[in-house]
């Protein structure tokens, strides 16, 4: 746990909001995540779920949580089933958690060790009357390989063919969507560590820089501040910016090029997502100038337009309509090409292709009901972005939102991303 202790009030609520949601006489079941093989004898760093985490607080493999709202016998109303600590665990893996510790970071009050889980689980299962399993079904997961949850659930089946089985999924997509005041605050968090990895950038890019000295840079700031890469980097220069996934980051950043920089910290699981379009010596061409203002202007009037009520489709539709005016203004399209414009065939696809945001937190791209309006508490990127591989360079600029009742909050409102504002400081660290 690189993160500072979290209050433990955070997943006790979070557990009572899923309870609210059961029906009478419910048993739910969640899983650590498996800790994954590379090759040979080596693994992966674990993994937290983050379904567990969001209703625990706990990052150690092989956990169990176990909630019976409804059991006649109180203990088991609310069980964390944990690895033992044992020596040999101490000395080959390092400390696991106490059933004290477990507690402390849980706020759950029965601890059993993981042995235990097959004669409670069997207890429990003869009681309840609907048993919620929870599986990864998040809208664009690959799901090729079997999850430590999915052999669960197989496994349940099997040994109890009779009871009837609901999917927990629904719920906490439901939940997690909606952000407390804490969780919030975990977000800021790794927002704020984003924000000093990239204004090291802007005095460390140069031409004749490589993209993975760029990406060590930022590795060096996430770290030392308690974080990590949220995802994989995209340190994209001239023409590899048009490449939406590209992140080889292995090309020399030349004078003349943008460098595009899909990056950000994530803090105690919680995630930011930032991109930003820096010119490589500083200064922006005219052409990329109004290239780049174009796509502040959609981000901008994008970020004004999420509000409570308004469908995620909606809004992507209204950022397009934005977007076509502009590329109208750049002379990439015609008013020919505008007229055409339908949902399905938006007139500037070839220029703007991708989604205009997602909703964060525990996930990069966090799960949220698919069918419905923005609520209050919903965090979501706004991402815009123009691609002109013909003359080899791409401006993609996002930041993070907190959406409210009273309208929308820029999380990274503190992060440089006026074109003037960049060049100042790129300007200011070379005198």
């Amino acid at each position: 746990m690189r993160h500072q202790p979290i209050d433990s009030s955070l997943f006790v609520e979070n557990r009572a909001r899923l309870k609210r949601l059961l029906p009478p006489n419910s048993l739910v079941i969640v899983h650590a995540n498996d800790v994954l093989p590379t090759n040979a004898d080596g693994s992966f760093k674990n993994f937290p779920s983050t379904d567990l985490f969001y209703l625990t607080g706990v990052e150690q493999e092989e956990s169990i949580l176990l909630l019976f709202p409804d059991s006649p016998e109180p203990t088991q109303r609310e069980i964390l089933f944990v690895r033992e600590p044992i020596e040999i665990l101490e000395i080959w893996e390092g400390h696991k958690l106490t059933k004290a510790e477990a507690t402390e970071a849980s706020g759950v009050t029965t601890i059993k060790w993981i042995g235990d889980f097959p004669n409670i689980l069997r207890n429990c299962m003869l009681t309840a009357e609907q048993i919620f399993l929870n599986q990864n079904e998040h809208r664009r997961a690959a799901a090729v390989v079997q999850t430590r949850d999915d052999r669960f659930v197989a496994e349940c089946q099997k040994q109890f063919p009779l009871h009837t089985y609901r999917r927990l999924a629904p719920l906490l997509h439901q939940l997690r969507a909606v952000k407390s005041d804490a969780e919030v605050e975990l977000i800021r968090r790794a927002c704020g560590i984003t924000k000093g990895g990239f204004e090291r950038l802007l005095g460390f890019v140069k031409p004749g820089v490589y993209e993975h000295e760029v990406e060590a840079e930022l590795s060096h700031e996430f770290i030392r501040n308690r974080g990590a890469f949220a995802y994989t980097p995209i340190i994209a220069s001239g023409k590899n910016a048009c490449g939406l996934h590209y992140v080889q980051n292995d090309q020399i950043c030349n004078d003349g090029d943008l460098l595009l920089l899909d990056v950000a910290s994530n803090y105690a699981n919680y995630n930011s997502d930032l991109t930003r379009t820096i010119p490589v010596n500083g200064r922006f061409t005219p052409r990329q100038r109004d290239v780049y203002d174009a796509v502040l202007r959609v981000m901008r009037a994008s970020i004004a337009g999420a509000v409570v009520g308004k469908m995620h489709r909606d809004w992507h539709h209204e950022s397009q309509l934005m977007m076509n005016e502009e590329l109208l203004k750049l002379g990439l399209l015609t008013k020919e090409d505008v007229a055409k414009h339908t949902r399905e065939e938006p007139a500037c696809k070839k220029y703007f292709m991708h989604g205009l945001g997602h909703s964060i937190g525990l996930d990069v791209h966090d799960v949220a009901p698919g069918n419905v309006p923005f609520a209050a508490g919903w965090v979501m990127t706004v991402e815009p972005g123009i691609y002109l591989p013909d003359e080899g360079f791409a401006v993609r600029l996002e930041n993070d939102i907190l959406i409210t009742e009273d309208g929308s909050v820029d999380l990274m409102a503190d992060i440089p991303v006026e074109a003037d504002e960049i060049e100042a400081m790129m300007a200011a660290s070379r005198k």
